[in-house]
């Protein structure tokens, strides 16, 4: 076992595991370490624990010192700074005439280095921007390209649900979404609906994908012929969350047919529209290759 503490840098921002160093803190105080991109100022969001040795990648590199509040004021005057530094690159960027959009500017604690987060259709020759912006600053410049749902996670906004974003609000990762994940949830694959506003698949449909690949597993389809108490029926519809189906039933071939609802346990499948398989993930393996990006949002 391991003892760490755990420290998240922006806010939703991945947790990254440290050694405490002997020093003891709480959630929500502050603590300076160094990363790979410099020294930092981070916030606990993990206090000290234990966790198997698996989980942390070593050598583990330990915590400075816990932050004070001087530290806390250098950080505030950064945040101003780094404002400043956005005006005069957006200046830049339309001097050189470079097709790109600037999202972020951060400044390490330590001033050594000054990141710019931009986002641009292609590839984008910022060497002279990079010279003049390095004279402007005397630091270290470093200009990171990022995608739309990082762009999303930066700015924040408000989803097609009312509330501000996942992204922003409490996802550290993105996970993988796919177009099978709105197919099993029976939501309609019309993008205005199922896309977050950075335009890729909203990163919602994977909080229940799990529970749906379950239910689905006992789900008829709609057009399977099904024994029911009150005769034989085709299935209209399904309703995966309550377990039930509609469908339309005979108790005689001659006889009109009536709509009714049948709860899963209640009937039987004498015939299937199409073949179902017993792994649902090979249920329809065209969908297993289909992502964000092959979805047609234009």
């Amino acid at each position: 076992m391991t003892e760490v503490v755990g420290i998240r840098f922006k806010k939703a921002g991945k947790v990254y595991y440290f050694d405490p160093d002997g020093n003891i803190f709480e959630d929500g105080s502050y603590a300076i370490v160094e990363t790979a991109r410099g020294v930092e100022y981070g916030q606990v969001v993990k206090k000290n624990m234990f966790v198997e040795d698996t989980e942390v990648f070593q050598p583990l590199k330990k915590v400075i010192r816990p932050a004070n509040d001087e530290d806390a004021l250098q950080q505030e005057e950064d945040r101003a700074k780094e404002k400043e530094a956005f005006s005069i690159c957006e200046e830049k960027i339309a001097k050189h005439g470079l097709d790109m959009k600037l999202i972020d500017v951060e400044i390490t604690f330590d001033h050594n280095k000054l990141i710019f987060y931009f986002t641009s259709d292609g590839r984008v020759d910022f060497r002279e921007l990079v010279k003049e912006l390095a004279s402007i600053f005397r630091t270290r410049i470093e200009l990171r390209q990022i995608g739309v749902r990082d762009e999303a996670k930066m700015l924040n906004g408000i989803g097609i649900c009312g509330r501000t974003l996942c992204c922003s609000t409490f996802l550290g990762d993105f996970h993988p979404v796919s177009i099978k994940m709105a197919k099993e949830q029976n939501l309609s694959l019309n993008p205005t609906k199922i896309s977050g506003i950075c335009g890729r698949l909203m990163c919602c449909l994977k909080y229940e994908e799990e529970a749906y690949e379950e239910l689905n597993k006992n789900m008829p389809d709609v057009g399977d012929i099904i024994s029911t108490p009150d005769g034989t029926g085709e299935i209209l519809s399904v309703n995966v969350l309550m377990q039930n189906v509609k469908a339309a039933v005979k108790k005689h071939e001659n006889d009109a047919p009536t709509i009714n609802y049948y709860t899963v346990s209640e009937i039987e499948v004498i015939k299937a529209k199409k073949a179902k398989s017993n792994n649902i993930h090979d249920k329809n393996q065209n969908d297993d290759c289909l992502s964000d990006e092959d979805l047609d949002l234009e």
